[in-house]
C-alpha cells in the first residue's frame, strides 16, 4: 500500500505524515516492532496507518474511527481525512487533496474576509463553523465519487452513507438532465388589458425571438435567451424569460441581460405607456415555493434512479421491498397531496439539497425551489420469486452553479474540488449540470435509506443513537 500512495505525486505529502509510524508497522499485515509485542506492555493505541489501512481494505467503517479512537474526535478527523484523500486518487474523480484544504482547526483570517468583501457578506463580524462530512461511495453514472455535505443535523449523512452503500451494491444511479434554463420574469404595467394582450403576442411571436436572443446575447459572454413566455392578470403582464446560463447559477447574469431587452421592447410603440415596475413579478419563481417552478422547471431539471438487489435491500438497509414501496404510496404520494403539496411528494429532500448547497457554496434560500421532487418506489419481481427495488428522483428546478457566489470562498471551493465541478468546464455547463446530478443523486440516497427506516420502525433508535450527546459521567 504505501509504494503504491508514495507513486502518486498528489498523496507525497500525506505520506510523510504516515512515514514515523511506518517505521514501526508494517501495514498490511499489521505486524508491529518486537517491544510493541512485548507482553510486559500494555497494548498501544493503532497508529494512523493502521487505521488507513483498516479503511481501504474494507475491514472498518469511517463511521468507527471515534470509537475505535476512544472518543478522540479530533484524531479521528485527521485519518478520515487522509482515507478520503487515498480513496479520492483510487476513483480519478476531482482533485484528492482538495479535502485537505478544508479547515480543520481554523482559517486563515485575512484570505477569509478578503474572499467575502464586497462579494458575499456585509458589515461582518465573525463566521459561524458547520461541521462538513462525506458520503461514499456515491456510484454515479458509472463513477465513485466522495460528495461532502455541511449539516448540524445528526444521523444524516450516516443514513445517507447507507442509502449510497445499498445502492453500490447494484449497479448505482443512473441519471439524466431532462432541461436547463434559469428565468426571470418581469412585471409589465400596461394602459390597459388590450395592450396587455398585445404585449403577450408581441413576445410570443415566433419571429421574434432570433430578434429578442441578439439584445440579450450582447449584455453576457455565457448567457442566451432561450424563450419567452408571458402571463396575464389584468392589465399587468409577467414575461417570464428562460436562459442558459453557462456554469453560473445565472441570476444576476440573467437580471441584466431581460433588463436589456425589456427596454428595448418597450420603446415600440404599440407599447408606449407600458411601465416596467418590477425586474421580478415573482412569477419566475425564485425563493418561494410556485406551481410554475413545479411544472415548468426552473435551473437544471435532473431525474435519477437506482435499481438496489433484494439482498441488499435486506441486509444493509434491514427492510423489506414489498414494505418500502408500499409506504412510498402511503407517505409521498398519498400524504403530500392530501396535504396540498406543492412539489413536496418526497421524503426528505430538503434535507440533502440544503446540505450540498451549505458544502459547495450554492444559495441556501434556493434550497426551496431545488427541493422539489416525486419520489417513486416499485417493488420489482425477480425471476426467483422475490423483490428488487426501484427507486427514482425526478426533481425540475434544481438552482446551482459552480462559478459566482459562494462557489469562490476557499472552504466551498474544496468540496467543489472533491467533486470535480469547481469553476467554469468547457464546454461551459458541464460543471453545473454534474453538479445538479450529484445533488440529485444524494437525494435519491437519503430518500431510500429514511424511506427504508420508516418501513421497518428504525427511524428513532437511529435518531437515538446518532443525534444524542453521550451523558456526562457521574460526578465521584
Amino acid at each position: 500500500f504505501f509504494a503504491e500512495f508514495a507513486g502518486n505525486p498528489m498523496l507525497r505529502s500525506s505520506l510523510r505524515l504516515l512515514q514515523p509510524f511506518a517505521r514501526t508497522t508494517r501495514v498490511h499485515g499489521l505486524h508491529t516492532s518486537a517491544a510493541a509485542r512485548s507482553a510486559a506492555e500494555p497494548l498501544s493505541p493503532p497508529s494512523d496507518a493502521e487505521l488507513l489501512d483498516r479503511l481501504l481494505s474494507g475491514s472498518m467503517s469511517q463511521h468507527r474511527l471515534e470509537a475505535e479512537l476512544g472518543g478522540d474526535a479530533e484524531r479521528a478527523v485527521r485519518v478520515r481525512r487522509l482515507y478520503v484523500e487515498a480513496v479520492s486518487a483510487q476513483d480519478g474523480v476531482g482533485d484528492p487533496a482538495a479535502v485537505l484544504s478544508l479547515p480543520v482547526e481554523e482559517v486563515d483570517g485575512p484570505e477569509f474576509y478578503s474572499s467575502v468583501l464586497g462579494t458575499n457578506c456585509e458589515n461582518v463580524v465573525g463566521f459561524v463553523p458547520l461541521p462538513v462530512g462525506v458520503i461514499r461511495p456515491l456510484l454515479l453514472d458509472g463513477r465513485r465519487l466522495t460528495v461532502p455535505l455541511a449539516t448540524t443535523e445528526g444521523a444524516l449523512i450516516a443514513s445517507t452513507n447507507r442509502g449510497a452503500r445499498a445502492i453500490a451494491a447494484g449497479e448505482g444511479v443512473r441519471t439524466e438532465l431532462l432541461g436547463d434554463g434559469m428565468t426571470r420574469a418581469p412585471v409589465v404595467e400596461c394602459v390597459d388589458l388590450r395592450q396587455a394582450a398585445a404585449l403577450k403576442r408581441w413576445f410570443e411571436a415566433p419571429d421574434r425571438l432570433p430578434e429578442l436572443q441578439r439584445t440579450f446575447s450582447a449584455t453576457s459572454r455565457f448567457g442566451q435567451l432561450l424563450g419567452v413566455k408571458v402571463a396575464l392578470a389584468g392589465r399587468h403582464a409577467f414575461v417570464r424569460f428562460r436562459c442558459a446560463t453557462g456554469d453560473a447559477m445565472g441570476m444576476n447574469m440573467v437580471g441584466k441581460g431581460v433588463n436589456t431587452v425589456l427596454a428595448e421592447a418597450l420603446e415600440t410603440p404599440a407599447l408606449e405607456g407600458a411601465e416596467l415596475i418590477g425586474l421580478s413579478g415573482n412569477y419566475c419563481t425564485d425563493k418561494k415555493p410556485a406551481a410554475v417552478n413545479w411544472i415548468e422547471g426552473r435551473g437544471k431539471h435532473v431525474a435519477a434512479e437506482a435499481v438496489i438487489p433484494a439482498k441488499a435491500v435486506r441486509e444493509v438497509l434491514k427492510a423489506e421491498p414489498l414494505r418500502i414501496a408500499r409506504l412510498n404510496v402511503a407517505k409521498n404520494l398519498l400524504g403530500s397531496a392530501l396535504a396540498g403539496s406543492i412539489g413536496g411528494f418526497n421524503a426528505h429532500a430538503s434535507n440533502l439539497v440544503t446540505a450540498v448547497f451549505l458544502a459547495c457554496g450554492q444559495d441556501p434560500a434556493q434550497n426551496v425551489e431545488s427541493s422539489q421532487c416525486i419520489t417513486t418506489i416499485e417493488a420489482v419481481p425477480t425471476p426467483d420469486g422475490d423483490h428488487d427495488l426501484r427507486i427514482a428522483c425526478t426533481m425540475p428546478s434544481v438552482e446551482c452553479g459552480t462559478v459566482g457566489g459562494g462557489t469562490a470562498l476557499p472552504a466551498q471551493a474544496a468540496c467543489l474540488r472533491m467533486l470535480g465541478v469547481a469553476g467554469a468546464a468547457d464546454p461551459p455547463g458541464e460543471n453545473a449540470a454534474q453538479l445538479a446530478r450529484v445533488i440529485c443523486a444524494t437525494v435519491l440516497c437519503g430518500e431510500l435509506s429514511l424511506m427504508s427506516a420508516l418501513s421497518s420502525n428504525h427511524l428513532i433508535s437511529a435518531h437515538l443513537a446518532l443525534n444524542r450527546r453521550p451523558a456526562a459521567p457521574a460526578a465521584d
